[in-house]
């Protein structure tokens, strides 16, 4: 089932599925009929459950705020303190570090994440 909320991505995430497919669906699902409710109740944190958990756990507080910030929203009180310690960059080529360092949107850049401008964008 297509996740509704992000807090529904955590869950199938941790249930094993892949984190960039519930992803893609809950940006999908939103796009279609975006709405607060989605982002408010807080994601089940994924640090130490899953493989990468930590990163996903800021990319969750960063998608919440960008899309909040998108529609008007209020950002969610729990994504605040969602932050990569080390920097990691979507890309492996360090030729492009510097593109995802200009061009990540800044809910990502204050988290030590470091995407392509459209990391959100579904078409």
């Amino acid at each position: 089932m297509r996740p509704q909320t992000l807090a529904e991505v955590a869950t199938q995430t941790r249930a094993g599925e892949s984190f960039d497919f519930v992803l893609r669906n809950f940006l999908d699902e939103f796009e279609a009929r975006p709405g607060p409710r989605r982002l408010i109740e807080e994601p089940a944190r994924l640090a130490g459950v899953v493989a990468e958990g930590e990163r996903h756990d800021a990319f969750l507080a960063a998608t919440a705020e960008t899309l909040a910030a998108r529609h008007g929203f209020e950002i969610p009180a729990w994504a605040e303190g969602r932050k990569l310690r080390r920097p990691w960059f979507a890309l492996p080529w360090t030729g492009l570090r510097a593109l995802l360092l200009l061009e990540s949107p800044a809910a990502f850049r204050s988290r030590n994440l470091f995407v392509s401008a459209n990391a959100l964008v579904r078409v």
